[in-house]
């Protein structure tokens, strides 16, 4: 990916390249950071009857492999909701475990932060889990919590942009900034998106962010008054 297709977000001072893949990169530490994987949420759906193709685990791994393999981080960094329940572990094919394991083991560290989907995540694919980190002036967690968080990087939400151009409206996955604090974008491959104008944004921003919109072949930074609600 050439540098004109990735965005650049400066939070609490700190750069930040968001790459179109939906991770963040971090150059001083090398580290990448990645947000809502989710795991196996296409067998935990299957199991309740909701049958889709079940190989969002493998393109959720094939996509990352590829953001690492383009970055080549030191240590890679997950914000929360790696696997998509407790028993995900478990149900992983076994290709697909084996898959996860060396992407594990070829950076020096690698960061499981705990989510409300997976307060344990599995030690099985190695790996330490932490509630939440310290990154230089960023904090890195997976719920973001309310009021001024100067530095918060965080995930949960999954958040949306939906902007009006030319052919009319596009609904695309960002990262949502306003300089002080930054919300990832959902990177695993059965995520939805939560509309940005939501009311669930609204304890973590006091001033309207900007959304650095996934496009098809860039990321687009769309100031927060030409975002649009579903």
């Amino acid at each position: 990916m050439s540098a004109s297709q990735a965005g650049r977000i400066s939070v609490n001072g700190v750069k930040l390249v968001a790459d179109l893949s939906g991770v963040a990169f971090e150059p001083e530490s090398a580290s990448l950071l990645v947000a809502d994987l989710h795991f196996e949420k296409g067998s935990a759906l299957a199991s309740k009857g909701v049958f889709l193709p079940p190989y969002d685990t493998r393109v959720t791994l094939s996509r990352l492999a590829a953001a690492i393999a383009r970055y080549r981080p030191r240590q890679v960094i997950a914000l929360g909701d790696s696997f998509h329940d407790s028993q995900a572990g478990q149900r992983i094919h076994a290709s697909d475990a084996e898959a996860l394991t060396a992407l594990v083991t070829s950076v020096d560290a690698w960061v499981w932060i705990e989510g409300n989907h997976d307060p344990a995540p599995p030690p099985r694919f190695g790996g330490q889990v932490t509630r939440q980190m310290t990154l230089g002036a960023l904090t890195l967690r997976h719920d973001p919590l309310p009021g001024e968080r100067p530095g918060e990087v965080a995930g949960h939400l999954h958040p949306c942009a939906k902007v009006r151009g030319r052919a009319g409206s596009v609904r695309a996955r960002c990262f949502l900034s306003d300089g002080s604090r930054l919300i990832m974008p959902a990177f695993g491959a059965y995520t939805g998106g939560l509309n940005l104008r939501d009311a669930a944004y609204a304890p973590c921003f006091s001033t309207p962010p900007d959304a650095w919109v996934l496009g098809r072949s860039k990321v687009v930074r769309v100031s927060a008054r030409r975002c649009l609600p579903d």
